[in-house]
């Protein structure tokens, strides 16, 4: 029996980056990661890395308490906040003349015009096109959503007790934005927010979900993560 098969035809697609300390963007004032050898097959009969990182360096999503106090972390949620539906908004020909581009409400109203409404609870995905990027100086500055579209959001219930925000930039904030206004937005309820996203070109615009792996630290402002998208049968 294949793997389709076995999860009823639903497809699997990899929205994570390799984690490679050599290779991999690093936000400013984050602590630089690394990979120790620790053990060999020879002498020691096993292979085994040591593993450095910023919780939130490399492909991440974060809990709500990483910016709201008294927010859940980590430990604290559940499958459910973890497992959403998503949508895709491919803004990238806006971001690459504009690399402080903030998505609008009429970007997303637009967009609902081809598509549909945004399911509740969603995560809403920005396709800014800076995976290209990833790993060298042009990952920052980047793009973002614009304050006032996210509280659209939010008041429509788009984004509502649980889903959130995905880019594949360094955060739902645009770069020029120190204050992260943005980002105090997202993370509140059960919200959380998916960042250094890769490989959207393999996600649907609509109709697929997005599960969120990696390793749950105890009161963890999030965690390094192994990001699938979830597809529908073909």
């Amino acid at each position: 029996m294949n793997g389709d098969a076995l999860l009823g035809g639903l497809r699997l697609v990899n929205l994570s980056h390799v984690y490679d300390p050599a290779r991999v963007s690093v936000y400013p004032g984050d602590p630089p990661p690394r990979l120790e050898t620790v053990s060999r097959l020879e002498p020691d009969g096993f292979y085994l890395q040591t593993v450095f990182a910023g919780e939130h360096t490399g492909t991440h999503w974060g809990a709500p308490g990483h910016f709201t106090p008294g927010g859940l972390l980590a430990d604290e949620l559940t499958p459910e906040d973890l497992f959403r539906p998503a949508v895709k908004i491919d803004l990238r020909r806006r971001c690459a003349a504009d690399p402080g581009y903030a998505v609008t409400v009429a970007d997303l109203e637009e967009w609902e015009q081809g598509h549909g409404r945004i399911p509740g609870d969603s995560f809403v995905v920005l396709w800014t096109g800076w995976e290209e990027r990833f790993g060298t100086a042009a990952f920052l500055p980047h793009p973002g959503f614009a304050p006032e579209a996210v509280q659209w959001l939010t008041d429509t219930g788009r984004l509502g007790e649980r889903g959130g925000t995905g880019t594949d930039a360094f955060s739902p904030d645009v770069s020029a934005d120190t204050t992260f206004v943005v980002s105090r937005m997202v993370y509140r309820r059960r919200r959380i927010s998916l960042e250094v996203l890769a490989n959207l070109a393999s996600l649907p615009t609509t109709g697929a979900w997005v599960l969120c792996g990696g390793q749950i630290n105890k009161a963890g402002s999030g965690s390094t993560a192994l990001i699938y998208g979830v597809l529908p049968p073909s």
